[in-house]
């Protein structure tokens, strides 16, 4: 039979080692083996440091300890070498540098107890009391028994804690993307589903996960090629362990549509099984917009390009035909046509070196002060001889103030604007060019009084390469560049560019700078 005493501290020890295993918070597990082996060992003190990758000890937890004493003990383990033993090394030169120490703050007792897991140290637990007594084997065996299970749950807390780490960062990672990430089961159940999914899709987290992920994921179009159904009926992962990838407009509950590439990747176990499939769902409509603006741009610049060479090629080999004299005026008649067809297509290689710099923030602006009155005045009297077809009415206030900006770039929006009245309302009529005074910008209108644009159209003009459909843009030629780069000249002078326009009325074009 055992003694009273080694039964209480059999049943005490049973008692703590059990609470330590239903433990895996790190903090908690700390808190308790402090608690019993100061309860053991009559410690009126005492703390844990754990050991770091890099070797050194650090406190996370104390027990009485004043904080002074915290920092002499953080300073005086920073270099404490194991010499292949850490268990004995290391305890054994902390509880020597510690005597010292822990005299200055009245704790003559010092006992170092090694947390160690096979020959891995995790930590170390210290206690401080007030009486030298040494301890017995009993005490010692019940102490190595305590110290042991106490390491393998601080051990166990600290595993924990890392993969709680790890999760937490994967979920910021998963969430702070920017593509849509959506992670199911075999079963197509969802069990994950990231913010940028639910705005694709306007699906919220809450109402995805656990619900099938094919009622959420439905194609108005798809291009041709396999979907994630069609490919698992066909062997997939299996078959082939590649990622699938699907594109096509995904089918929103609201009722819109969005342009989405997916790519399924599978995960599987040691034993191939499939254990998840992760959905990563890309908006693809800028790169939608990007190959549509591709192809306007090779149909426009190729049209547009096309009937001035064709002009210049077909006037020049009529004037060196050798079967044919022609008298003066046919001669210049003709260099005059060869001469405005180069200089149409000048106008439009600069168009087109302009929007490349403005697309790559290169524009520089050379800003003065500009009287955009006296310009309007200027350019109305260059445009006159332009058309015979329209009148000219420039109406500013009296004092209109002065702008700052390009003067140069200031001239192309003005110019571009009447070249587009004068284009746009080929029966005629006036073209008003006016201006008005506001407290920190000055706005400046072109109108005119063609047939006018629709409301859905009257935003889209300003867009690179875009031409209104309507009658009148049919009939005239461009590339549908001068109103992007009066929109893009206006702003890069931190202005704004607006129409507004009634059917048969006319359109009227407005632009702000600051004063």
């Amino acid at each position: 039979m055992l003694p009273d005493y080694r039964v209480r501290q059999r049943d005490y020890l049973l008692e703590i080692i059990r609470a330590l295993t239903q433990q895996l918070d790190l903090e908690s597990v700390l808190a308790r083996i402090l608690e019993a082996a100061a309860e053991m060992l009559s410690a009126q003190a005492g703390l844990v440091a754990l050991r770091d990758d890099d070797g050194i000890f650090r406190v996370r937890i104390q027990y009485r300890v004043a904080p002074e004493f915290v920092r002499h003990f953080d300073s005086i383990l920073r270099d404490v070498p194991d010499r292949g033993d850490p268990a004995r090394f290391v305890t054994g030169e902390i509880e020597r540098r510690l005597v010292a120490v822990g005299q200055r703050f009245d704790l003559s007792g010092t006992v170092g107890l090694p947390l160690q897991v096979g020959d891995d140290l995790v930590g170390i637990l210290l206690v401080f009391r007030t009486i030298k007594t040494p301890f017995g084997a009993n005490e010692r065996q019940i102490l190595q028994a305590f110290t042991d299970q106490a390491a393998i749950a601080v051990n166990n807390a600290r595993l924990y804690e890392q993969t709680t780490n790890e999760r937490r960062r994967l979920d910021a990672i998963l969430d702070g993307s920017a593509d849509g990430i959506a992670i199911i089961d075999p079963g197509h159940h969802i069990l994950k589903w990231n913010r940028a999914i639910a705005r694709l899709t306007g699906v919220s987290a809450a109402d995805a996960v656990g619900n099938r992920y094919d009622d959420f994921i439905r194609w108005a179009k798809r291009e041709p090629g396999l979907d994630l159904g069609d490919a698992e009926a066909g062997g997939w992962p299996f078959s082939s362990a590649s990622p699938l990838y699907v594109e096509g407009d995904l089918q929103r509950d609201d009722g819109y549509t969005v342009a989405v590439g997916i790519t399924y990747a599978p995960i599987l176990d040691r034993a191939n099984r499939l254990v998840n499939i992760v959905a990563n769902v890309r908006d693809i409509t800028k790169f939608r917009e990007a190959e549509q603006l591709k192809s306007t741009f090779i149909s426009i610049i190729s049209h547009e390009l096309r009937t001035p060479v064709s002009l210049i090629k077909g006037y020049a080999g009529t004037l060196r035909r050798d079967d044919a004299k022609w008298d003066s005026r046919t001669v210049q008649e003709s260099l005059a046509v060869i001469e405005e067809e180069a200089d149409r297509l000048t106008n439009l290689i600069e168009n087109l070196l302009d929007a490349s710099r403005l697309q790559a923030g290169a524009l520089k602006l050379n800003v003065a002060d500009v009287a955009l009155d006296e310009m309007a005045k200027e350019l109305t009297t260059d445009f006159r001889t332009q058309t015979d077809k329209h009148t000219f009415a420039v109406k500013f206030p009296g004092g209109f103030p002065l702008a700052r900006g390009d003067e140069e770039r200031l001239r192309q929006v003005l110019s571009n604007l009447l070249s587009n009245a004068i284009k746009y309302s080929p029966e005629g009529g006036t073209i008003q060019i006016g201006g008005r005074v506001e407290p920190e910008r000055v706005v400046v209108s072109v109108s005119d009084e063609g047939p006018g644009l629709p409301p859905e159209e009257l935003t889209k003009v300003f867009d690179r390469f875009y031409r209104a459909d309507t009658n009148a843009t049919k009939r005239a030629k461009g590339a549908g560049l001068g109103l992007y780069l009066v929109k893009a000249v206006v702003e890069a002078h931190g202005g704004q560019v607006w129409a507004t326009s009634e059917a048969g009325q006319g359109t009227a074009f407005y632009f702000s700078v600051p004063r």
